[in-house]
């Protein structure tokens, strides 16, 4: 029998989603990385885990405080927060890329700087030995690193998915994200 819990159905509907827009739409197949994406997608959407703590245990909700953070940080930690990093770039480049629009007479940081960061991040944790089987390979890493754009461009897809979906659910009395 099929769960009806919230979090199963939004987790089967990303994993869906993903696996079609990457294989079919985009020609990518390669399951351990289309998996990766759906569970960041389900971390972000369903929990506060958006923006990793400093040492102090505040929220970083910005990029280059993040940068900054992972310049204190070695071994598994250092990994780990490149690992939120990439997460965090990725995730609002491919998302919310309109929120990255760089704004005139402001400093803000803008989509091709999100990417270049968040692909930097991957290579970085991915030249760093995880320390427990939990943590995403240095091989997914890589490649993440390398496809970070196209990754992106498959999670804009996969929001315009969730939209057009959302809005036949809300019709019908019922929203994925409820």
């Amino acid at each position: 029998m099929a769960s009806k819990r919230p979090t199963d159905r939004l987790s089967r509907f990303f994993s869906g989603v993903a696996e079609h827009t990457f294989q079919t739409e985009l020609g990518v197949v390669d399951p351990p990385l289309v998996d990766y994406l759906s569970r960041l997608l389900l971390r972000f959407v369903r929990h506060d885990l958006v923006a990793p703590l400093d040492s102090s245990g505040r929220r970083l909700s910005d990029l280059e405080e993040m940068l900054r953070e992972a310049t204190f940080r070695l071994g598994d930690a250092q990994r780990k927060i490149h690992c939120q990093i990439g997460d965090f770039a990725l995730f609002w480049a491919g998302i919310f890329p309109e929120s990255l629009r760089a704004r005139s007479g402001m400093e803000k940081t803008t989509f091709q700087q999100y990417c270049s960061h968040g692909s930097r991040a991957y290579r970085v944790a991915s030249q760093m030995d995880p320390c427990d089987s939990a943590q995403p390979s240095s091989d997914l890493l890589g490649r993440l690193a390398e496809r970070f754009e196209m990754c992106a461009l498959g999670l804009r897809e996969v929001r315009r998915e969730w939209e057009r979906n959302d809005e036949a659910e809300s019709g019908a009395g019922g929203s994925l994200l409820k």
